[in-house]
């Protein structure tokens, strides 16, 4: 009996350490189990896609990346994959290590920093008194301050090479500017700051007279100027055109393409949200619309004042309608060039644009001759482009018979090329920066 219980004690510790040797060789060398990604989540017909952090908006399309595009753009995404390591490469081993501050005291500075260049911000609440970023690019580490906090003479310069992002659209704007301005001359002429350029959002008539003085090429200290809308200065050499971008000013986030976007049926053939001014040619296109019933084709929602902030509702409809809509219509305002084109690029609706010069100064330069839009039409823009809106109801008869499947090729192709805008944008103003300012250190 003595002898039959201990061997029983011993088959049971020869087991357990069986057990313990399966269970360790499990834990040691067994294959690891991948944790599932969450499933896809189907955003439904007009679903706008699900905001992330402030100011982008996000798919809702599981943990896994998505690609929107599918097999179509492996070659592409590998491309861009080997010249992101190439960049990175060339910034982290280049000898030069180029610095540059960008001051953004206008909206539009958010356009570059958080669309053009995809950066972040810290903290992620927009009404903070004071954000910042940084960015590698080339040789270039670029450092982004914003908020009411960056006043002059408040905060530390520590960077000899400064972007100062300016609104001069019009008179109390150009005085606030111009004290930006006065700032930096002191700076530079105090050797405190060696290289100054300006991303200037100009007077829609492009009388930006006021800014000559400051240029160095009239005896001033402003080395580049990049300057929104067609003014006849630009001479692709030290005044270059800059693009408008959307309304950041009216919290318009930077968007990520969804499942929806591209795939979906669009219940409308186009859009039109707002101000229509007596006279105007946005009153010519209601009266169009309105013929045989082609408003009811599209989301139309006019008023007849400008209201300069939008309410949280009012911005959600508006970026509804661009996800519901074929085509965007852009009629002139007080420039050709409008926020809506930028807006409607972002959400895959073709702009539908009222290719006309407005009143003023603007105009062809010395180096195009394609004005309005100079910018936009130089980068092959993938827009409808019209001189007048009796051509509208053409445009709208001919898109009844475009199906679904060259839509959503459409859709790419305005979202590829969008991209790519941005993309080249950040690469030519990284290069002038570094040709310009590293020309005049040697110099």
């Amino acid at each position: 009996m003595r002898w039959t219980r201990k061997r029983l004690c011993w088959a049971l510790v020869a087991l357990y350490c069986l057990f313990s040797l399966y269970a360790a060789y499990h834990v040691f060398f067994g294959r690891r189990r991948r944790v599932p990604g969450a499933s896809p989540l189907r955003l439904g017909k007009g679903a706008a896609p699900v905001r992330g952090r402030r100011g982008r908006e996000q798919s809702t399309l599981g943990s896994e990346e998505w690609n929107p595009w599918e097999g179509d753009e492996k070659n592409e995404q590998q491309h861009r994959f080997k010249t992101g390591f190439q960049i990175l490469n060339k910034s982290t081993k280049g000898k030069a290590d180029f610095q540059v501050q960008i001051w953004g005291k206008a909206a539009i500075g958010l356009y570059l920093w958080e669309h053009i260049f995809e950066g972040f911000l810290e903290p992620t609440d927009v009404t903070a008194q004071w954000r910042e970023g940084n960015s590698i690019v080339g040789r270039t580490r670029y450092s982004f301050i914003t908020g009411p906090a960056v006043v002059p003479g408040y905060f530390s310069i520590d960077v000899n090479n400064v972007v100062l992002v300016l609104n001069g659209r019009e008179k109390g704007k150009v005085f606030y500017a111009t004290q930006w301005l006065l700032y930096a001359q002191n700076l530079v002429q105090t050797q405190k700051l060696q290289h100054l350029a300006v991303i200037l959002l100009g007077n829609e008539h492009c009388n930006n007279e006021w800014i000559n003085q400051f240029l160095k090429r009239n005896g001033g200290f402003v080395e580049l100027l990049f300057i929104i809308y067609d003014s006849p200065w630009i001479n692709g050499m030290d005044i270059l055109q800059w693009p408008l971008g959307v309304a950041t000013y009216r919290n318009f986030p930077v968007v990520e393409a969804s499942w929806s976007m591209l795939y979906n049926e669009r219940p409308y053939l186009c859009n039109f949200l707002g101000t229509v001014y007596e006279n105007s040619s946005r009153q010519a296109l209601m009266n169009i619309l309105k013929q045989d019933g082609i408003d009811k084709l599209c989301w139309v929602s006019v008023r007849e004042q400008w209201q300069p902030q939008e309410t949280n509702e009012s911005l959600k409809n508006y970026q509804e309608a661009l996800l519901q809509s074929d085509l965007t219509l852009c009629p002139v305002g007080v420039n050709t060039e409008c926020y809506r084109i930028y807006e409607a690029c972002s959400y895959g609706s073709i702009p539908v644009v009222e290719d006309i010069m407005t009143a003023g100064n603007c105009g062809n330069t010395s180096v195009s001759h394609n004005a309005p839009l100079q910018l936009l039409k130089s980068m092959d823009a993938p827009f409808i482009f019209i001189k007048n809106w009796k051509e509208l109801p053409a445009v709208l008869e001919k898109e009844k018979t475009i199906i679904l499947q060259e839509k959503i090729q459409r859709r790419k192709m305005l979202l590829h090329w969008y991209q790519r805008f941005k993309t080249e944008l950040k690469m030519r103003f990284t290069n002038i920066l570094e040709s310009s300012f590293l020309m005049n250190n040697k110099g």
